[in-house]
């Protein structure tokens, strides 16, 4: 199994475009049956969020194709600085390959360097693959 850093590219989404729109319009659906069909609308949204970072993860050996996200919320309460992992989808293609790794060692680095005390993410019982992960 070749090293996450390796398999994939991480980078944080700074604006909305047509290729993470369609992206996201692939990948969301394996995450959760009932996502709505993401928008440029929405997408702007969550981007312009000042406590929101969307990871993204390329498959530099695909032409930079987009094969998983993560979501990292990083926000302030009166005890701490905390941080929320949420939304992490890695395309069924690209699986075993190291990018859900590479994303959520970059959330966790990512998390710190802005101060977060805690990181979380929760995850239903029925997603084995990516408990094994987390």
């Amino acid at each position: 199994m070749s090293h996450a850093a390796d398999a994939v590219e991480i980078s944080i989404a700074d604006r909305a475009s047509s290729g993470l729109i369609e992206a996201l319009g692939r990948l969301l659906p394996q995450l959760s049956s009932s996502a709505p069909p993401m928008t440029l609308q929405a997408l702007t949204r969550i981007l312009d969020a000042p406590s929101n970072l969307l990871l993204i993860a390329r498959d530099p050996q695909v032409n930079g194709r987009i094969v998983g996200t993560l979501t990292l919320v990083v926000f302030p309460i009166p005890t701490a600085i905390r941080a929320w992992i949420e939304d992490v989808v890695v395309d069924e293609s690209a699986r075993g390959r190291g990018a859900g790794e590479a994303l959520v060692r970059a959330a966790v680095k990512l998390a710190a360097e802005r101060g977060a005390k805690t990181l979380d993410l929760t995850s239903r019982s029925s997603r084995r693959a990516a408990h094994r992960l987390y």
